[in-house]
C-alpha cells in the first residue's frame, strides 16, 4: 500500500492552516506528504512538512465577462494536465482537497485516476470549488456539523471532523480564560486576517478614543493594521491615552489570543475554530461581499452557541464598538459565559479526527 498521501491546498493561510495540521497528524502515523498549491501560497509554505512542494497552475473565477472565465479556464485546464502526470508519478494513496481553487485540478485529476480523494470544508457553507467536486469525491470531511444534511446528494458522504488546528494552538489551549476585574486591565485583540483588516484601523481606534477615560485607562490594546495604517491607527490611540501594541503581523498570534479577554476578528473558518478552540469571547465582523456569505455562516455558527457576537460590517461603527466594549467591560460575567459556550463548540482533536478519514480510505475501507 502507498504510504504518500497529496495535500492540495492555495490560496490563503485559511486553506494551509488545516493541510498544515493534517500533514503532521499523518507523519505521526508514519505517512508521507507531498503538497500541491499553486504560486501565490507556495511562498507561505516553506515550512510545510511536506516531502515535496509541487507547484500546479490554477486560478480563480474573477468575473464572468468571456476573457475572465477563459483565462480560470486555461490556468484550470493546464493544471489539471500537470496534475494528472504529477499523480501518475507519485502515486498517492490519497488525494485531500482544502477548498479554493487550487485544488480543483489535483482532486480533479484524482478522480479521473480513480485514486481515493475527499476534500475538507473548513467553512458553515460550502464553497464553489468544493461543490464543484464534492460530487466526485469518495468522502467530504466538515468543520462544522450539520452543513450537508439537507443535500441527500452529500450528506451520506459528509464527515465531521472539525477544523485542524495549527500546534501553536494546541499549546496554549488549556489556559483557561481570565476575565476581568473591576478597575482592572481589560486585554483586547483586533485582527482582521492575515494581511489585517482596514475596517478594523478605520472603525475600532474611534471606538475605542469614544470610551469614557476610566474605560480607556484599563485597556490594553493588541491589534493588527496594514503598515500603510500604522501611524494612523498608533496616533488615535495615544491621543487617546489608550496602551496599544500595534503591527502588520503577530508570529504568536494563537498566544495572544489566549492573553485576551475579547477578541474582535473577522469570521473566517481558522479564527474561529481557534476561538473556539481556546474558548474565548468575540465580536465577530463577517467579510461582506463575498458570494457564498462563508464568513457570515461561520460568525452565526459560533454565535448559536453563544460564544460570539456578529456584527455586520454595515453596522460595525466606532458607536457600536463603544457601545459593545462599554457593556461588556461592565458586565465580566456575560465574557466569561460568552468565553465557556465558545469553548464548547470547540473541536481540539480535529486533525486526528481528519488523519483517522484519510487513513481508512488509503486502507480501502
Amino acid at each position: 500500500m502507498s504510504r504518500l498521501i497529496l495535500l492540495a491546498a492555495g490560496g490563503t493561510g485559511g486553506h494551509l492552516f488545516p493541510a498544515e495540521a493534517l500533514a503532521a497528524a499523518l507523519n505521526r502515523r508514519g505517512f508521507i506528504i507531498d503538497l500541491a498549491t499553486d504560486s501565490r501560497a507556495a511562498r507561505y509554505a516553506g515550512h510545510f512538512p511536506a516531502r515535496q512542494l509541487h507547484v500546479l497552475s490554477a486560478d480563480t473565477v474573477r468575473g464572468r465577462s468571456p476573457i475572465a472565465l477563459a483565462k480560470t479556464a486555461l490556468a484550470l485546464g493546464g493544471g489539471f494536465l500537470s496534475a494528472l502526470l504529477l499523480l501518475r508519478r507519485v502515486k498517492p494513496a490519497v488525494v485531500v482537497g482544502f477548498g479554493g481553487y487550487p485544488t480543483v485540478p489535483p482532486v480533479f485529476a484524482a478522480t479521473v485516476l480513480g485514486v481515493p480523494s475527499l476534500v475538507h470544508e473548513a467553512n458553515g457553507v460550502m464553497g464553489r470549488a468544493n461543490r464543484l467536486l464534492a460530487g466526485r469525491v469518495k468522502a467530504i470531511a466538515t468543520g462544522f456539523p450539520g452543513i450537508l444534511d439537507q443535500d441527500p446528494r452529500l450528506a451520506p458522504k459528509a464527515v465531521w471532523t472539525g477544523n485542524p488546528l495549527r500546534p501553536a494552538v494546541l499549546e496554549v489551549a488549556h489556559l483557561p480564560y481570565v476575565p476581568p476585574v473591576a478597575g482592572g486591565p481589560l486585554n483586547l485583540l483586533v485582527f482582521g486576517g492575515s494581511q489585517g483588516a482596514r475596517v478594523m484601523s478605520d472603525v475600532v481606534p474611534d471606538g475605542l478614543a469614544a470610551l469614557d477615560s476610566d474605560l480607556r485607562a484599563r485597556l490594553r490594546v493588541v491589534q493588527q493594521a496594514r503598515a500603510e495604517d500604522l501611524d494612523r491607527v498608533q496616533g488615535t490611540y495615544a491621543k487617546a491615552g489608550i496602551s496599544a501594541e500595534v503591527a502588520p503581523f503577530f508570529q504568536d498570534l494563537p498566544a495572544r489570543m489566549a492573553a485576551a479577554q475579547l477578541v474582535v476578528s473577522r469570521s473566517g473558518a481558522s479564527t474561529v475554530a481557534e476561538l473556539a478552540a481556546l474558548g474565548r469571547p468575540s465580536l465577530l465582523v463577517p467579510l461582506p461581499g463575498a458570494i457564498d456569505q462563508d464568513q457570515a455562516a461561520n460568525a452565526r455558527a459560533l454565535a448559536a452557541t453563544g460564544g460570539a457576537l456578529p456584527i455586520p460590517q454595515a453596522e460595525f461603527t466606532p458607536e457600536r464598538v463603544a457601545r459593545e466594549i462599554t457593556r461588556l467591560a461592565a458586565t465580566p460575567e456575560t465574557l466569561t459565559q460568552m468565553a465557556d459556550a465558545a469553548k464548547s463548540a470547540g473541536v481540539l482533536d480535529a486533525a486526528e479526527r481528519l488523519a483517522d478519514l484519510v487513513a481508512r480510505l488509503a486502507g480501502g475501507a
